[in-house]
């Protein structure tokens, strides 16, 4: 069983993601994302990035080449069980690039591990809803 204080910190762990990856700040990305070779990432229709150096590459391109983001996101599930943790979402990317604006929707599955009583984001997997 999980206190209300796991939840609150997973839930302000997971806010901080979409907020960095709104606001296309990469510092944020740092702070949240474990920096081992075990984290994954796996952005929708894309194939799995290994690690944190590829995963922050891929970040930053993502930014790079983005003039500005808006994501709404809906909390589907949430569980917690000892040190790991899973959020599943549905994402509504709003995503203007050189002039075009494109709108996204996804479900994503973060999850969460508990290490040095810090939750670290440790695994992002998005993918498309198709109409």
């Amino acid at each position: 069983m999980t206190d209300s204080s796991d939840k609150e910190a997973v839930l302000a762990a997971n806010q901080a993601f979409y907020h960095a990856f709104s606001n296309k700040d990469i510092k944020g990305m740092n702070l949240l994302w474990w920096q081992g070779t075990t984290s994954l990432c796996i952005h929708p229709g894309g194939r799995v990035l290994t690690g944190w150096e590829s995963i922050r590459a891929s970040w930053e391109s993502i930014f790079k080449n983005t003039d500005s983001m808006e994501i709404d996101i809906e909390i589907i599930k949430i569980e917690i069980e000892r040190a790991l943790a899973y959020v599943v979402v549905g994402e509504t990317v709003l995503q203007s690039s050189r002039g075009r604006k494109l709108k996204a929707q996804s479900i994503a599955t973060n999850l969460f591990q508990n290490m040095a009583q810090k939750w670290y984001l440790v695994h992002h997997h998005g993918s498309p809803i198709v109409r």
